[in-house]
């Protein structure tokens, strides 16, 4: 698994999830058994969304995913984080049309695909640590830096302050006043430019953080504690909505990973599962 500020390589066991809720663009591919999504609609039942090789799914959107193979590969990008009108081809199209599933006979769909596989060979057979920096992982798997999104400077500075472990606790009133605006607007402004509530977006963040443990031999309520949340039992029904599985199910699947890109260390150097 590789672990950027704003993407990530996972090629773990997929186990069996429910429903998954992740604030990413979520990219599924596969490359022997076919894969098949439902989307949960608005009274929490699902819709076939469709089968093939290569899933799209949007951020926040609800869903649920199965495949007969043991393993599904996953690339998750950080929506602030890119620009998609001017995302090139064959990214681009695709998450304009907000996604979906397709098979290899889509050709925009079958050059990802290509792209994505031979990045899954690459980082299979990878024996040195990578580094935690977006423009190299999109390099390596996209074949070049994706455009970065010139989001508010206010709401960027926001987002900075996030990311640092000694102001992510800030309140919203307080992020308000570090960029100098009223309570009010700063929520109007930051739903405006990042899509979705402060609440949902911290969210999503606190539960992305957690899998730099993943591969550790670290109790439940540690993890919790560093991660932000109150107690384990929150820390466990906050992982299960937005992963749709249990922490201890997603560690087992993890295992055996090697983990590239820890920026913060708190996971220790990548290691090597052979």
């Amino acid at each position: 698994m590789w672990i950027t500020p704003a993407r990530i390589f996972y090629a773990g066991l997929l186990g069996a999830p429910s429903v998954r809720r992740l604030g990413a663009w979520t990219l599924y591919f596969t490359s022997d058994a076919p894969l098949r999504v439902a989307l949960v609609n608005g009274s929490g039942g699902s819709e076939p969304w469709g089968d093939g090789e290569l899933a799209i799914v949007p951020p926040y959107t609800g869903h649920r995913v199965e495949s007969a193979g043991r393993r599904l590969p996953d690339v998750l990008i950080e929506p602030e984080s890119i620009d998609i009108d001017r995302l090139g081809e064959p990214l681009g199209s695709l998450l304009r049309a907000r996604g979906g599933v397709f098979d290899a006979a889509h050709p925009m769909a079958a050059r990802l695909l290509d792209r994505l596989r031979d990045a899954h060979d690459t980082l299979a057979s990878w024996s040195e640590p990578l580094r935690a920096v977006d423009a190299d992982f999109d390099t390596l798997v996209f074949g070049a830096p994706l455009p970065a999104r010139a989001l508010d400077p206010r709401i960027a500075r926001v987002l900075a302050l996030l990311e640092e472990a000694d102001t992510s606790s800030l309140s919203g009133e307080q992020l308000a006043d570090e960029v100098h605006l009223s309570f009010s607007r700063f929520v109007h402004l930051f739903k405006e430019e990042v899509g979705v509530p402060l609440r949902t977006f911290r969210s999503w963040k606190r539960a992305r953080s957690w899998l730099r443990y993943v591969t550790q031999d670290t109790n439940l309520t540690e993890i919790a504690h560093h991660t932000g949340y109150p107690d384990s039992a929150h820390f466990s029904r906050s992982i299960r909505q937005v992963f749709g599985l249990q922490p201890k199910d997603v560690m087992a699947g993890c295992r055996r990973l090697a983990l590239h890109g820890d920026a913060q260390g708190t996971a220790g150097q990548a290691r090597k599962h052979r």
